[in-house]
């Protein structure tokens, strides 16, 4: 998340196990914390735990469908300008290809 929601980034420190309820923590983080403690501290909150939810259906899909789908699990070319380009290239596809298999639908139900 970019945080332009005024929400703020989450990013994960760990891994959890699916049932697992952290304690969640009351009063502000201590200033003494690293980064990473403030991050795990965010995400045990209830409201840091709402907001990284959302993830799950805003962008981890897109993603898992490019890896898994479309199957690019790593760039082909070196540097900065050469990767973005390549990038952008794999995410045309990715949209192209939901154009023509959802877009069709639209349009024989218009």
């Amino acid at each position: 998340m970019d945080g332009s929601d005024g929400r703020g980034s989450v990013i994960a420190t760990r891994r959890q196990k699916h049932g697992e309820n952290p304690i969640c923590p009351r009063g502000r983080i201590p200033k003494s914390y690293t980064p990473k403690q403030r991050m795990a501290r965010k995400l045990v909150t209830k409201r840091g735990r709402a907001i990284y939810a959302k993830r799950k259906v805003i962008v981890e899909p897109v993603y898992g469908h490019i890896k898994s789908c479309l199957g690019f699990d790593r760039f082909s070319l070196r540097g900065l300008a050469k990767v973005r380009g390549e990038w952008s290239l794999v995410a045309m596809c990715h949209n192209l290809l939901k154009l023509f298999r959802y877009g069709r639908s639209r349009i024989a139900m218009a």
